[in-house]
């Protein structure tokens, strides 16, 4: 093998490795130290110096194998003098990485032992017999590759799921299995956000509110949330290879846009959101998308979104819908600091107080504006959407707890001040105006952004 006396012994390590950490692996690992150790030292012109190895990592790259790194970096600090290793295989799967790294080594007067393929890279042919040997592994390891997806591909094609446990589902063998305690959690994602209007932002907080917690995170990523209403799991079908690894030497995944075909079996499994409530989400999931292509944000979908002020506190007032028992829709709008978001001010102890202010529903909002605008005789004959007209002339609202409200347009110096009633349910619900009165602005330019 090419081991010469000397006067000095040669500062001899191993390297070994097995590409999986099961059982029987672990035991082929623990058997090639036993033996390396054991031939280092059964050689008196060698001195051993360890035994360097990875386990349940690829050979086809060398980043993520930390026991080959710190050999490499002690052969190159002199403190090794020769490698030895089973098979070229073992050594590296990628030939570039094979030859780059030999060669750093002799250059530094280290030489490598391939046993069982009989090269010494410090043997004037090692190199050449190096690079068919290496070539070869490389070749043998994209055939494995390709195997190894061929059967994943079959499985999958027979509903075998492969993957982690997800939110309202757990994986066994193969298997999706509802978290029936997790559950809850996905059905309140899914109706606050298609049946209620919330937006993710909104729904992360509510969640918490509620004490609904993700996994292993502290708060609730409105990213998540997305994820989770796009999810075809929850329908109750599946589709794999949504991503796809081109590249067998880098093992590097990438999102699947047409590279490979993916594997999509309708009900596959128990759902958790009924079929209806999924293609309504995916419905709204693709409007909401459009509107932001156009650079509208979701949060101004509303003819007031944004330019309602709280009269106790000044902070924003938001929207609010929910789905009544008769399956009618409640709209209304509520400040941020009274909805469990922002809290408004601070209290004598040195605690934050929420705001106080009371909700004020949509229709009566409307009627305000209506009010105001046929006060002003600019009420315009034939409009089509009477929202787009309030939309492109309201500068602000302030809603006030007494049932008034002031509401100041685009270009008037002065405001309007409603004292109003309200009675009736839902399409019987009538907003009447008791008085009204001028007011100076209570904002100014940049005091609005």
């Amino acid at each position: 093998m090419g081991l010469k006396n000397c006067s000095e012994k040669v500062k001899a390590a191993a390297y070994c490795r097995v590409s999986t950490d099961r059982d029987e692996q672990a035991g082929s690992l623990a058997s090639q130290r036993l033996y390396f150790e054991e031939y280092i030292k059964c050689h008196e012109e060698l001195e051993f110096s360890g035994v360097y190895y990875d386990e349940g990592i690829s050979g086809t790259q060398t980043q993520k194998r930390q026991g080959f790194i710190r050999m490499i970096e002690d052969a190159l600090n002199h403190r090794i003098d020769l490698i030895l290793t089973k098979e070229v295989s073992r050594f590296a799967r990628n030939t570039v990485d094979t030859l780059s790294y030999t060669r750093r080594l002799k250059e530094a007067g280290i030489g490598v032992i391939f046993i069982i393929d009989n090269i010494d890279t410090r043997q004037p042919d090692g190199e050449l017999r190096l690079t068919i040997m290496a070539s070869l592994a490389q070749e043998e390891s994209r055939k494995t590759s390709e195997r190894v997806k061929w059967g994943q591909k079959r499985r999958m094609e027979r509903g075998v799921v492969f993957g982690r446990d997800l939110l309202g589902y757990t994986v066994k063998k193969g298997k999706l299995e509802i978290n029936e305690a997790e559950v809850p959690v996905v059905r309140a994602i899914f109706r606050k956000y298609t049946e209620e209007g919330k937006g993710t932002h909104i729904i992360a907080r509510e969640l918490l509110a509620e004490g609904m917690r993700p996994r292993e995170a502290a708060v609730w990523n409105p990213a998540v949330i997305l994820r989770i209403l796009r999810n075809e799991k929850y329908v109750g079908d599946l589709c794999q290879k949504k991503t796809v690894t081109p590249d067998y030497l880098t093992h590097r995944k990438k999102y699947n846009h047409g590279e490979e075909e993916m594997i999509c079996i309708a009900d596959h499994h128990e759902p958790i959101i009924d079929r209806n409530l999924w293609n309504r989400t995916q419905k709204e999931l693709q409007k909401r998308s459009r509107s932001a292509a156009k650079g509208e944000r979701y949060s101004s979908r509303y003819w007031c979104s944004g330019k309602l002020y709280c009269g106790i506190c000044g902070n924003r007032f938001v929207s609010r819908t929910k789905i009544c028992k008769n399956g009618a829709r409640y709209h209304a709008w509520r400040c941020t600091a009274a909805a469990g978001g922002r809290t408004s001010k601070q209290g004598e102890a040195g605690t934050r107080i929420t705001c106080g202010n009371r909700s004020v529903n949509e229709q009566s909002l409307l009627t305000c504006m209506e009010y105001c605008l046929t006060h002003m005789k600019q009420q315009i004959a034939g409009v089509g959407d009477p929202q787009q007209l309030y939309r492109t002339l309201l500068e602000y609202m302030i809603i006030y707890p007494d049932r008034s409200v002031e509401i100041y347009l685009k270009g008037l110096p002065f405001g309007f001040r409603l004292w109003i009633t309200t009675s009736g349910k839902m399409e019987y619900y009538q907003t009447g105006i008791i008085s009204m009165e001028l007011t100076d602005p209570q904002f100014h330019g940049s005091d609005l952004s």
